[in-house]
């Protein structure tokens, strides 16, 4: 071979090495992108929980705040309510005393009781409904006392209600008075 064949040939092949060793880079720099790419991608997968974890903790706060606003306006003047309730029963017992007179002066008492029953009633102020013979419930009822009963039906049931209890929006403001019978 001659002078100008040789270096041909070491041109050649000093091309063949540098495109080689470009191939082997460009396949390492593509390793490498993808590897970003993935990590990226994990990331991006990783925020999107957050995100979507973030959201629902602010929208289980918002519904409980909702639910705790509108338990607060509901029962705002409970302590008010309450402190309103032995007034009615001072009405009731006022009522059964001048049930027998027929006067015309009671009228005034009759109008003022009926309008402080019904602005109780429009506050969401109820009478529980407990009668003689009701089945007794420690979670509506104050058994004052017990007395003995002869009919086997009276048995752990309310006999009298002493005292009238109170519901605010089906929640117990006053526990009714009752005597429950016993054996």
């Amino acid at each position: 071979m001659n002078q100008n064949e040789e270096i041909i040939s070491e041109n050649n092949e000093a091309t063949e090495n540098v495109a080689a060793s470009q191939g082997h880079e460009s396949g390492s720099e593509e390793n490498i992108q993808g590897n970003e790419l993935l990590k990226l991608q994990a990331d991006l997968a990783e925020q999107k929980e957050k995100f979507i974890r973030l959201y629902s903790e602010f929208e289980n706060f918002r519904r409980r705040t909702a639910k705790e606003k509108l338990e607060m306006i509901q029962f705002a003047n409970e302590q008010l309510l309450k402190n309103l309730v032995p007034i009615v029963d001072d009405f009731e017992r006022a009522e059964k005393s001048f049930k027998d007179k027929n006067d015309k002066e009671l009228e005034g008492f009759f109008l003022i009781y009926n309008k402080f029953k019904k602005t109780l009633d429009q506050a969401g102020v109820k009478v529980m409904d407990v009668k003689a013979g009701s089945e007794f419930n420690a979670d509506l009822h104050d058994a004052i006392t017990q007395i003995p009963v002869e009919d086997e039906n009276l048995k752990g049931k309310v006999v009298d209600v002493v005292e009238n209890g109170y519901l605010l929006n089906d929640k117990v403001i006053r526990h009714a008075k009752v005597v429950v019978g016993s054996k």
